[in-house]
């Protein structure tokens, strides 16, 4: 199984694109810092590791419209890594991650007030789940 669970800061502004067939393509870079802080570690700054996220159809156009630079995220999907040669000559990879699920993580008050629900699922391919195992609540009627 091919599945990853990152949790991180996106890095810019996520940008959203239309294909020739009309299918919308958002994509992002997610920081996601080391727990193993490195003792040499440049300016005070963690080490972190950069993932190239691509959410497709409505999850990206939400992803655009609700995300910004500096947001914190959690991004489930599949992870593929490609090697690509760099501008100085050298072999480098990148993780890439096709988002199956997007939750917006950073507090409302500092998104604004219109966002929708804090999770977005992409449509799945899945049968839905049986009818009553799941009740969406809206956070206004929380006691907490």
């Amino acid at each position: 199984m091919n599945k990853l669970t990152i949790i991180g800061n996106l890095t810019r502004d996520p940008e959203l694109r239309s294909l020739s067939s009309g299918i919308q393509v958002c994509t992002f870079t997610v920081a996601v810092n080391r727990r193993n802080r490195s003792q040499n570690a440049e300016n005070g700054q963690p080490e972190a590791d950069f993932f190239r996220v691509t959410a497709w159809r409505q999850l990206g156009e939400n992803c655009a419209r609700y995300l910004s630079k500096g947001r914190k995220v959690c991004v489930i999907g599949p992870v593929s890594v490609s090697t690509f040669t760099g501008n100085d000559g050298n072999m480098r990879a990148s993780l890439e991650v096709t988002a199956d699920d997007v939750e917006f993580l950073s507090p409302r008050s500092e998104m604004g007030e219109a966002v929708p629900s804090q999770s977005v699922a992409a449509p799945a391919a899945k049968p839905a789940a049986p009818a009553g195992s799941y009740v969406r609540v809206d956070e206004e009627e929380l006691p907490f």
